[in-house]
């Protein structure tokens, strides 16, 4: 329980400081043990432009279990993909407290390899 109150506490640090726009809009990630989620964010509306996951159709059918490195790598590759053609290439990357290894890694390596700029 420590755990997630300290993230908590450090996403709110973050978020002090981070703002997403329509210009630049905010990555915001999750995940849990079994997935990993993403979602572009406008914070000026208070509205998600579109989100992503490790359950969606298009994950699921490359990958069968979305908790590891790999799905994130993929994940990162069809979420920079869907920017992209929504007409975002430059964002705001927003960890959400956790720290900067790993599946969070692995996802914001693969999206800026992928064209989106952060």
């Amino acid at each position: 329980m420590k755990k997630v109150t300290g993230r908590k506490r450090r996403h709110k640090i973050i978020r002090k400081r981070i703002r997403g726009d329509k210009d630049r809009p905010r990555i915001c990630v999750s995940r849990s043990n079994k997935n990993f989620n993403a979602q572009l964010i406008d914070d000026n509306k208070g509205c998600t432009l579109f989100s992503l996951s490790t359950n969606s159709k298009v994950i699921k059918g490359v990958l069968p279990y979305g908790g590891n490195i790999k799905a994130a790598q993929v994940l990162g590759e069809e979420f920079s993909k869907k920017a992209k053609e929504k007409g975002f290439s430059k964002v705001v990357f927003d960890r959400a407290g956790y720290l900067y290894h790993g599946r969070i890694k692995a996802f914001a390596e693969s999206a800026r390899k992928n064209g989106l700029i952060f």
